[in-house]
């Protein structure tokens, strides 16, 4: 064991490895701070460059993209209340209040650090889980996807905004803008209107752009223009050690909140097609009930940010135990990286660890080693784009807007996602006058299609049997964890506004 251990930090150690770990770690954070073009975009685009590099330096390479562009996304989120991809979302919610308070630059140290710890604690349970993993996943099918997606959209309605009701609301819009498109089941076309271009549905890009980051700048451009807000956020940004300083105690302070968010996004990846965007949103559930400061979330808590990033990280090591120990991709990202395996003559599976196993073990000190270097990429990187952060807004938020629409048309050459990604900026900036959560209109369309597809999937193996459901003990602790979270979401909603009045 130990010789297999030196040997893979061997190969891992070789110069050319580690140069195209970093080169991959600063692209992924350079695409990743760009609206529409994240990780997943970055890893596509680059997948070719790969041809030429040995196996483990192209998984390797392909793993920092992944790394960097998760952790980048954050960036915008907290500068500009603008994250460029889903899982970034939650994020804003207390990054960027952070950063009004003139807090960024600790905000984005914050999120830096908490996303490599993440990651580390990932890529540790990866070594460990690999094998003994596969009996377990195996286990999943439709009924305890079904339970398990029910009791997200219920926990993610709860904690979202200020009314369940309303954010339930918009989970169910986003599960129905999902079955625009070509039925999964019988390929007819559904909520098409004859228009070719709704076959495939709605991007998921440009729905998340066009709600989450077009929508917030055009917002924050209408507010500035007409004096409703301040262009004071570059002066408010604190230049003293005191403001730029995050003292290692302070940070490891929150360790139950870095475990917690750790733990949540590896088991989220653990388990194929829940992704990333789900991680983040339930690490931020978690940590919101179980902190003393819960009342401060949404308003610039630390344990906020901890919460999604090291959440959002781990869900990059950990979507690799169902691909390597079952060739299952856990995401889009670990399904580009089979892509590239295969490109190379590796082919994932139970075998793989046998037939491969060098290569593996030392993607995996590779993966250990890459942490060490996207701590030190990122944090070389936080002092420049802090220095964005001074720019007034009115100068650096149409140059944003523009790269919203760029983001959206390069990877598919299409003018109709771009008219697309206008039409639900216009939504999203209603959503958020209203005080409807935008965040929930995307996590309803992003796991909208896995929904209905592990539901009818369950309905057709169990002949509609609703009582089948108990035959699954796994779906039936989370069909009753939906019940009481339920439950417990709509006390809280009786409870507010007896509060509002007694405090009138």
């Amino acid at each position: 064991m130990i010789d297999t251990v030196l040997s893979a930090f061997t190969l891992a150690l070789d110069p050319i490895n580690l140069l195209f770990i970093a080169l991959g770690i600063m692209l992924g954070i350079i695409i990743g701070v760009l609206p529409g073009l994240g990780s997943v975009t970055a890893m596509a685009v680059l997948i070719p460059l790969t041809y030429y590099m040995s196996p483990l330096a192209a998984i390797a390479f392909l793993v920092g993209v992944n790394k960097g562009g998760t952790s980048g996304g954050a960036i915008p989120a907290i500068l500009m209340n603008s994250p460029g991809s889903p899982e970034a979302a939650a994020t804003a919610w207390d990054g960027y209040p952070m950063a009004q308070k003139g807090q960024a630059f600790r905000a984005m140290k914050f999120a830096l650090f908490s996303s490599v710890t993440g990651d580390t604690i990932s890529d540790i349970l990866l070594i460990v889980l690999v094998v003994p993993f596969a009996a377990f996943a195996l286990q999943f099918g439709p009924v305890e996807y079904t339970a398990v997606l029910l009791f997200s959209f219920a926990l993610i309605a709860g904690i979202a905004g200020d009314s369940p009701l309303k954010s339930g609301m918009a989970i169910f819009i986003g599960i129905f803008l999902s079955t625009v498109g070509l039925d999964p089941v019988s390929s007819t076309p559904r909520f098409t209107f004859g228009t070719i271009a709704l076959y495939d549905g709605f991007s998921l890009a440009a729905l998340a752009i066009g709600t989450l980051a077009l929508g917030s700048v055009v917002m924050q451009i209408s507010d500035l223009s007409t004096g409703r807000a301040r262009d004071d956020f570059g002066a408010n940004q604190a230049d003293t050690p005191e403001g730029r300083r995050l003292p290692a105690r302070e940070f490891f302070s929150y360790w139950r909140t870095l475990i917690r968010g750790a733990l949540t996004g590896s088991l989220v990846g653990m388990l194929p097609g829940l992704g990333v965007t789900l991680a983040s949103f339930l690490s931020y559930s978690a940590a919101r009930r179980a902190s003393k400061n819960g009342h401060n979330f949404g308003k610039g808590e630390p344990e906020g940010i901890i919460a999604t990033e090291s959440a959002n990280s781990a869900v990059v090591g950990s979507n690799l135990i169902p691909t390597i120990a079952l060739g299952i991709p856990g995401n889009i990202a670990a399904a580009l990286l089979i892509g590239a395996l295969t490109i190379h003559g590796v082919v994932p599976g139970p075998f793989m660890l046998q037939m491969h196993g060098d290569l593996i073990y030392g993607l995996f000190a590779s993966m250990i080693i890459a942490n060490v270097i996207h701590l030190v990429i990122g944090r070389a990187g936080l002092s420049l784009w802090a220095q964005f952060a001074r720019v007034p807004r009115r100068l650096i938020l149409p140059p944003v807007l523009m790269f919203c629409i760029f983001g959206i048309f390069l990877p598919s050459q299409s003018v109709w996602d771009v008219g697309v990604v206008m039409a639900f900026a216009g939504i999203g900036m209603l959503m958020t006058r209203v005080g409807v959560s935008v965040v929930c209109l995307v996590i309803g369309f992003l796991l909208g299609s896995m929904f209905e597809t592990s539901l009818r999937q369950a309905l057709l193996l169990y002949r509609a049997d609703g009582l089948a459901v108990l035959a699954s003990p796994i779906a039936a602790v989370f069909l009753i964890l939906t019940v009481w979270v339920v439950v417990r979401a709509a006390q809280r909603a009786r409870k507010q506004p007896s509060q509002q009045d007694a405090a009138a």
